[in-house]
């Protein structure tokens, strides 16, 4: 039997306690957890394999690759570019799970404003396979209004990044 791990919530954020909450994951053969880290953790390759996100900057200095408590920007779903924090990184190695969520915030009125975690779990499962697990909550009326859209949009979204990530990985395009 093989156990899988899940993500870390922090309470605020709970699954279910938000305004919108979305799941993806895959179960690749023949690649890494570290093969998709490396795409995953350097920001600068992700506008190569994911048309929804732009405008990725580090106003604090560092960056292209996140790490842990490095704050950034980033535009995505037609937003007004987030603020971000890294709240946990964890690279993956033997049997540890390669993990990494980030707060992102958009402060304004009441009818725009925006918190959300986006979480990750990348881990090496038996059999040469990697399973990548993104899940993401989100609170305020923006996120109200994507959950009552069919399909979510942001549940599609997040499905082509990890359809990206799995194409950037593979060196495949157009998959």
């Amino acid at each position: 039997m093989t156990v899988q791990n899940a993500i870390n919530w922090p309470e605020k954020y709970m699954p279910g306690t938000g305004d919108n909450f979305v799941s993806n994951e895959v179960i690749v053969q023949s690649l890494t957890a570290a093969q998709i880290w490396r795409y995953l953790t350097d920001t600068s390759t992700w506008e190569s394999y994911y048309d929804n996100v732009a405008d990725i900057c580090f106003p604090n200095g560092g960056g292209p690759d996140l790490r842990h408590d490095l704050p950034f920007r980033f535009g995505t779903f037609g937003f007004p570019p987030l603020d971000a924090r890294v709240v946990e990184f964890q690279s993956p190695g033997d049997g540890v799970p390669g993990r990494l969520s980030w707060t992102a915030k958009q402060d304004d009125t009441p009818e725009q404003q925006l918190d959300v975690l986006h979480a990750w779990l990348v881990e090496d499962l038996p059999g040469g396979r990697v399973r990548i697990l993104t899940q993401e909550t989100q609170i305020g009326q923006p996120a109200a209004a994507l959950a009552k859209q069919i399909p979510n949009p942001m549940l599609n979204g997040h499905q082509a990044w990890l359809d990206g990530l799995v194409r950037a990985a593979t060196g495949k395009r157009g998959i």
